[in-house]
């Protein structure tokens, strides 16, 4: 099942997306409420799909599918590749850092171009929700908490990130979040380890991997992190990027307003979005 949050009114709803169709859960809850219920609440929301009663899908209308998540954490140097131009040892322990829950944005948003940060790079990656809460989750179990997956681009702001051994302000920028444009659930993800993830700009590929050539798998990151804290419904994880970096290009190319930034993961969708100086 694919589960977004749309805009309807100015209010933010939860629907069920069939091909090019919209269809209202009719429930007042939240993303985060639905996935922590989602036991109880799948058997009415399968009926609901099977209903037929939908409009037409409005892309520009859709939100973060969790829009204001509880932890969203991102992994660092989980690609070869990106090592590689990023000229550092592979490394030995999993590389870990916040963005803040401000810095969710949705599929087809604009993302600023900060005033104070105008060195915006792109990173395409695989975003895991989760689903069952957990602490100390064994890798072996850790498919059980995942409840689905997302396309998502760990924008960053480059100047901001490398100016101290911490990257949390230089990935934190408002709408430097974008996730989507729904929620796949895990049971239509066959292996999460095997599927083809690209960014383009203005229509040039500049990143194109597949998610087998994660150096720390997603099993792993979910074990790694559970270690320290719990993990609820509803947190997000960005799961690592492939090489290709804007910043790693020789001259370096950064996003500037006016480009159009186009992330896509094979079954899971496209985010498309707009670069905009800040006001």
């Amino acid at each position: 099942m694919k589960l977004a949050t749309y805009r309807d009114g100015g209010v933010a709803k939860t629907g069920i997306i069939v091909g090019d169709q919209l269809i209202d859960t009719g429930l007042s809850q939240s993303m985060i409420a639905l996935i922590a219920d989602w036991t109880n609440l799948r058997p009415k929301l399968e009926a609901a799909a099977a209903s037929g009663s939908s409009s037409p899908l409005d892309p520009a209308n859709l939100c973060a599918p969790v829009p204001r998540p509880g932890k969203i954490f991102a992994i660092g140097l989980n690609y070869a590749d990106h090592i590689a131009e990023s000229k550092v040892e592979t490394p030995k322990d999993q590389i870990w850092f916040a963005k803040a829950s401000t810095s969710a944005n949705g599929p087809y948003d604009p993302i600023l171009v900060g005033r104070t940060g105008p060195y915006v790079d792109y990173e395409a990656e695989l975003v895991v929700v989760i689903g069952k809460a957990g602490k100390h989750i064994p890798a072996d179990r850790a498919h059980e908490h995942v409840f689905g997956y997302c396309v998502g681009n760990d924008v960053t702001e480059r100047s901001w990130q490398h100016r101290t051994h911490q990257w949390t302000l230089g990935k934190s920028f408002d709408t430097h979040g974008p996730f989507g444009p729904w929620i796949t659930t895990s049971d239509e993800v066959s292996d999460p380890h095997a599927l083809d993830i690209q960014c383009l700009v203005n229509g040039d590929v500049r990143q194109a991997s597949n998610t087998r050539h994660l150096v720390f798998n997603v099993w792993e990151q979910i074990a790694h992190l559970s270690q320290a804290m719990t993990l609820e419904a509803g947190d997000v994880i960005f799961t690592g990027t492939p090489g290709g970096i804007g910043a790693a290009m020789k001259p370096p190319k950064f996003l500037k307003a006016g480009d159009v930034l186009r992330t896509e993961i094979a079954g899971l969708g496209v985010l498309e979005a707009t670069l905009e100086a800040e006001a």
